[in-house]
């Protein structure tokens, strides 16, 4: 006998394994804060992480200054992704990995999800150190977003492929850093979306490489232009 197929396409196990390292990471928080482990000192684990595993762009000057690049901080440019500031921004960064994780992944394969995602948090962390100083950057969405960039991509494609207007393609992108000017202008929210805009670009970017002739497609849709 046969199985019925799933309706539904399982997630791929690589999204699946970073939602879950992230998610944990905020429930250990949240044990503590909560009193249920660790004693007192517990509460602060969280501002403990961010202190030792988030980016900071004053360290970052130091780093360029001193032309000196220690493990102990050179590694926070891929520990931050899975530091948060509380548990509703875990919550949508978690959300966004899975449904753009599962679209990028299910095409280009779980190589590309782990390229496009730590690649874009890399790069991304590395523009906002460039173009801050004194800020530290947390959180998972430079690499979401660098899925996002990937997904565009995907986009980008198939409307050329049809013929199509590939300027819809950048649809999501332009609603979601709209959503993210309104919040840093009346919430004063940070200048975080430097270090999510620079992540879409370069996932937008990793993508002409982790697809095979991804790169030549792009190159030959700009020559008939």
């Amino acid at each position: 006998m046969h199985s019925e197929p799933s309706p539904v396409n399982p997630l791929p196990p690589v999204v699946l394994a970073l939602f879950f390292a992230i998610a944990g990471v905020e429930v250990i928080f949240a044990v503590g804060e909560a009193g249920f482990a660790g004693g007192p000192e517990a509460i602060g684990w969280r501002l403990n992480a961010i202190r030792d595993y988030g980016f900071s762009g004053s360290e970052f000057d130091w780093m360029i200054e001193q032309g000196r690049w220690p493990l102990e901080r050179v590694m926070r440019f891929v520990t931050y992704p899975f530091v948060h500031g509380g548990i509703t921004a875990t919550v949508f960064s978690g959300v966004m990995l899975l449904a753009m994780g599962k679209l990028v992944g299910e095409v280009m394969g779980q190589i590309a999800v782990v390229v496009l995602f730590f690649g874009s948090a890399v790069l991304g962390a590395f523009v906002f150190g460039l173009l801050t100083s004194e800020a530290r950057l947390i959180g998972a969405f430079p690499g979401v977003y660098g899925l996002i960039g990937g997904y565009t991509f995907l986009m980008w494609l198939k409307l050329g492929a049809a013929g199509a207007s590939q300027s819809g393609a950048f649809s999501l992108i332009v609603m979601l850093m709209g959503i993210q000017l309104f919040f840093s202008i009346f919430f004063g929210t940070g200048p975080d979306w430097i270090a999510d805009l620079a992540g879409f670009v370069a996932g937008f970017g990793l993508s002409t490489i982790v697809i095979p002739g991804g790169f030549a497609r792009l190159l030959s849709r700009f020559r008939q232009r």
